[in-house]
């Protein structure tokens, strides 16, 4: 099967190729004539012989007259011959000349007054008449041209150039299967009916059943839309044709249509099959009635729809469509009969991010100290496509650190530099870096003392990333999908702790600006549980969202001014409670907060182990083993 459908896309990239290359053939071949006619001529003049005198003596070499040369010496000229503006002749003592003029009837006359002989030669030779008639020729050539493609009806013109313009399809037979897709195994399942239509139609097709004829996949990028696509044509082992929604679009009004049609007749010709589009919104935008910069791609949209609702049940071709915004997609696509089913593939929870880096994993080498369930924790919200950028950012770190394997310092530096940025090495005063040990130290202790409450502490560092000076990580034990009211201000403490641990440690004169995130994230938290999550007693269960107008000041919907008030006094409330029972549990902490931020002094970075330690004055379980295997091994040396 495979041999045969190479053996007919050679062929008909073959004919493609003479049928394309005969109009552009013809124009090398036109130009490659009036070039070798230019070369010839100048060729011919450059190695003429050179004139003899009757003794048999070499002619002098003629001299090169300016056109004031000539005018002023016209009384000197003897012969002149003329042809177009150049000039040659002798002069009365016998020198040859050669001269570019202007014809002047007066000049001539002027020079024929004194008795010199003129000559005008108003023939042409092959080669003026090749440069006169050469580009009327290629002119009349490309008008019959572009009036040839009329042979094929209306668009005939379009087909022309959407075969000299071919969409870039992938195609042939994809090995991708279900086995090398981790972590939707929901998706995965609702998708193996079109699996089993295309191994085997005639089950459905007896009971009657209709196999929906297109699957749209949204969702965030990097989710593995296109994966998955080529993992259903791989499980059902039919052809795969992938092109993109921007391969239907171009300048030329018609292209787009020419190209929808190329591209479901060559899936026609090779059922069953699957055939993919790609960020399809590009041509699938919704319609509008007052739009007319779009006609074209409103053109291509129709054909589409025409294409997707003119198959029969039994033709084998499934669509499927990838878009990260399905709610741009026109409604007609939408409909029963084209993209019957829509399926929305959501980033991976815990349990999928750990079948994800899984999966990659098998293909790098990791070391044995490497905890994927810890990175799996500490990476909500990362897609697959980041979870690859992850271990190969690790990768590239163990290589550079001169390591054989990816190691767990490679891991943690792959994933702060991905959610923080790179590591900046920044020339700090050191009171700067003492208020960041001083800060993170307080987001640390207030994270230990709600531990029952919030995630669990993973690390507290003060190397510089991004913009960041320091940070604190958590790690969630599994993913949540609510907050409890607790919850909500425990969070805000922690997130208000820095700013309370510099006014406690250095004065209300000394606070910086470094709490900028910590403050613009607490406020953003106090909002919604306010305003959306219906958490504040006092504004009830109203719902009151945020609307952003075009960069302006966002403004609340559903709610009066006397409401906008009160929810702003609310938040500032939830704000300034948080802020007192953080700066409470400091006061009443000083001096362990105080060791927590010299540890963090000396060694930049404490792992959440160590800090409980610091706070608790007791070594963890995990310290205590890891002390005594170290003693183990050097009472045997």
């Amino acid at each position: 099967m495979e041999n045969k459908n190479q053996n007919l896309n050679s062929k008909s990239k073959k004919n493609n190729f003479f049928r394309r290359g005969d109009s552009g053939n013809l124009f090398l071949i036109i130009f490659a004539a009036l070039f070798v006619a230019v070369m010839v001529r100048s060729f011919m003049s450059i190695g003429t012989t050179p004139a003899l005198l009757p003794n048999g003596t070499p002619a002098p070499e003629p001299i090169e007259l300016t056109f004031s040369d000539v005018l002023r010496r016209a009384p000197e000229i003897q012969t002149m011959e003329i042809r177009g503006n150049d000039a040659s002749g002798t002069l009365t003592d016998g020198t040859p000349y050669t001269a570019t003029i202007t014809y002047d009837p007066e000049l001539l006359s002027q020079i024929a007054e004194n008795g010199a002989t003129i000559s005008i030669d108003t023939s042409k030779t092959w080669v003026d008449y090749l440069g006169t008639w050469v580009p009327i020729l290629m002119g009349l050539f490309f008008i019959w041209w572009i009036f040839r493609g009329f042979k094929g009806g209306a668009a005939g013109i379009s087909r022309s150039l959407a075969q000299s313009n071919p969409t870039k399809i992938t195609t042939g037979k994809t090995k991708t299967t279900f086995k090398d897709v981790a972590g939707i195994d929901s998706e995965k399942q609702e998708l193996m009916e079109i699996v089993d239509f295309l191994k085997d139609g005639k089950k459905f097709r007896d009971v009657g059943a209709r196999v929906p004829r297109g699957i749209l996949l949204s969702g965030e990028p990097g989710t593995g839309k296109t994966l998955l696509a080529r993992a259903i044509a791989g499980e059902a082992n039919v052809p795969f044709f992938a092109a993109s929604g921007s391969d239907f679009s171009g300048i030329i009004v018609g292209l787009g249509v020419a190209k929808i049609k190329e591209i479901f007749e060559m899936a026609k010709r090779n059922a069953p099959c699957i055939l993919f589009i790609d960020e399809i919104d590009a041509i699938g935008q919704r319609r509008s009635t007052h739009s007319y910069n779009d006609q074209d791609r409103e053109q291509t949209l129709n054909q589409l729809l025409i294409e997707m609702d003119g198959f029969s049940n039994d033709t084998g071709i499934i669509v499927i469509g990838a878009t990260n915004r399905a709610d741009m997609l026109d409604p007609a696509l939408l409909r029963p009969g084209r993209f019957d089913r829509q399926v929305y593939i959501e980033l991976p929870d815990l349990s999928g991010r750990r079948e994800i880096l899984d999966l990659y994993a098998k293909k790098l080498k990791v070391g044995s100290d490497v905890n994927l369930q810890d990175l799996a924790r500490g990476t909500t919200g990362f897609s697959g496509a980041d979870l690859e950028n992850l271990l190969n950012e690790a990768a590239l770190h163990a290589v550079r650190n001169g390591r054989a394997e990816i190691a767990q310092p490679d891991v943690e530096e792959a994933r702060d530099k991905i959610l923080m940025g790179p590591r900046k090495v920044r020339k700090m005063r050191p009171e700067d870096i003492k208020l960041t040990a001083y800060h993170e130290a307080g987001h640390a202790f207030v994270s230990i003392m709600y531990a029952d409450i919030t995630d669990p502490i993973h690390k507290a560092t003060i190397i510089p990333r991004g913009r960041a000076l320091g940070m604190v990580q958590h790690l969630p034990i599994d993913d949540k999908v609510s907050m409890t009211i607790a919850e909500v201000r425990a969070n805000l403490a922690i997130a208000l702790a820095g700013r309370a641990a510099e006014e406690i440690f250095f004065g209300a004169d000394k606070i910086t600006t470094g709490a900028e995130s910590d403050i613009a994230m607490a406020t953003r938290l106090a909002r919604y549980s306010i305003t959306t999550a219906g958490l504040s007693p006092k504004l009830g269960l109203a719902a009151i969202n945020q609307v952003n107008s075009f960069g302006t000041r966002s403004a609340l919907e559903n709610a009066s001014e006397k409401t906008a008030e009160l929810v702003d006094a609310e938040v500032r409330a939830w704000l300034d409670s948080a802020h007192a029972d953080a700066t409470k549990l400091l006061s009443k902490n000083k001096e362990t907060v105080r060791k927590l931020a010299e540890e963090l002094l000396a060694r930049e970075t404490l792992t959440g182990d160590e800090i409980k330690e610091i706070v608790s004055g007791k070594k963890s379980k995990k310290t205590a083993k890891t002390t005594t295997k170290k003693t183990q091994k050097n009472a045997t040396k």
